[in-house]
């Protein structure tokens, strides 16, 4: 049986075949699934919101954020040997948990955080693969780093395969 790594609420992680990274209960949050699949090495960050410039003063927690921790995830898989032409993106959450009315912006910080990975992955010059975001329920999401399969398991669904 394969060890599993929990990828934690503002945290990344980078490991290889077999190990399997998991993260559970993402809501408005997005996971970011980098795979290289020659080496079978891949990583995970559970990143919370869109942006570091709304962290106040002080130590900010990297993972937290779209824009700090993509950069972070990056250089840790390439830390590991990985080459960006052999890399595979994928990414699911961003839902939208909660209903309000009269939803600003603000509020929907779901599909802000989308719209953060989206944009910040394409200046670093990646494309995301395949992806399971937005709705309304909350997802887990279960890395193989041996295959690169990415399953994603929300509540009163089918378990989907990205």
């Amino acid at each position: 049986m394969s060890e599993t790594i929990r990828v934690g609420m503002s945290q990344l992680a980078v490991a290889e075949a077999p190990k399997i990274l998991v993260t559970l209960g993402l809501g408005s949050c997005v996971a970011v699934c980098i795979y290289d699949y020659f080496l079978k090495v891949g990583g995970m960050a559970h990143i919370m919101l869109p942006d570091s410039s709304i962290a106040n003063s002080g130590v900010v927690n990297r993972g937290k954020f779209a824009d700090t921790a993509i950069v972070d995830l990056i250089e840790a898989l390439q830390q590991k040997g990985t080459a960006k032409e052999r890399m595979v993106v994928k990414i699911a959450g961003g839902s939208q948990m909660f209903s309000y009315q009269g939803l600003d912006n603000q509020i929907q910080i779901g599909a802000r955080n989308i719209k953060a990975v989206e944009e910040n992955l394409a200046r670093l010059g990646f494309t995301i693969t395949n992806r399971s975001v937005g709705g309304n329920s909350g997802r887990s999401v279960f890395m193989d780093l041996a295959t690169g399969a990415i399953r994603v398991k929300m509540l009163d669904s089918p378990e989907i395969i990205l």
